[in-house]
């Protein structure tokens, strides 16, 4: 089942929809307590009808069919440019053709929402459901991966387990790259990397993808005690194609 309701990210002033996806057990056992899943781009994930392109992961079918007994909270993304600036941890000037003739660089607002998850959001759904608050885990794909690694690095004692997927590390390549080098990840339990083979968006060609993304890999292997890394051959930046890799990604965080 799935419940909607709308908040205010505090540090942005914006107000924003969130949706949560329930197990189908969790009415009947109110002894039963839940990990959680936080995900970016929240209009996308359940329901075709709702997803911006029409196109949804439908993680919510998988996890009604699975063993898995999960929380998934969804936070819908801004519009536009203003969600790359919400998923961008540092200002950047790699995607100057989207620019507007009054913008100079885009991104830099990421801290702000990490920091709204992290102490206004995340204590609410942990009064208003019955959660494993120490059981908290993020996910997201594209510009919501390179902010999933974002919080990753920044509380690690909070988001233990992570996936990256198709990951838009280009946007803040050296800054991510030195974030994780002065990071301590020893309390990660596992860490989901992948990035398809034709992955190119607009002015970024595959290429940069897969280098950008083995770049990230080569520096978290290090540091994560249990960190996955998967080249998908064939796969393309959108929907479906993280839809397919849905069981994969949530039976590696998961299971056990």
């Amino acid at each position: 089942m799935y419940e909607n309701f709308e908040v205010t990210i505090t540090p942005l002033k914006r107000r924003r929809r969130v949706r949560v996806y329930l197990p189908d057990t969790y009415h009947e056992d109110e002894r039963k307590h839940y990990p959680v899943l936080y995900m970016h781009d929240g209009q996308n994930l359940y329901k075709d009808e709702d997803a911006g392109y029409g196109m949804a992961w439908r993680i919510g079918d998988y996890l009604d069919k699975s063993d898995f007994d999960l929380i998934v909270v969804g936070i819908d993304c801004n519009e536009g440019l203003k969600r790359l600036d919400e998923y961008g941890p540092w200002e950047s000037t790699a995607m100057t053709d989207v620019f507007s003739s009054d913008r100079q660089s885009i991104g830099g607002e990421g801290k702000d929402y990490i920091e709204y998850i992290v102490h206004e959001l995340k204590p609410m759904i942990d009064k208003k459901y019955r959660t494993i608050p120490d059981e908290t885990s993020m996910a997201g794909s594209s510009m919501g991966g390179l902010i999933s690694t974002y919080a990753a690095c920044m509380y690690p004692d909070v988001f233990k387990r992570v996936a990256s997927i198709s990951s838009a590390y280009w946007f803040n390549q050296k800054e991510i790259e030195d974030l994780i080098k002065e990071s301590d990840l020893s309390s990660i339990e596992r860490f989901y990397l992948d990035i398809g083979t034709k992955e190119n968006t607009e002015s970024i060609d595959d290429l940069t993808y897969i280098h950008s993304s083995r770049d990230i890999y080569a520096l978290l292997h290090e540091k994560v005690q249990d960190c996955r890394f998967e080249v998908v051959e064939g796969a393309v930046h959108n929907e479906v194609a993280w839809r397919e890799r849905v069981p994969m990604i949530v039976d590696y965080l998961l299971k056990g």
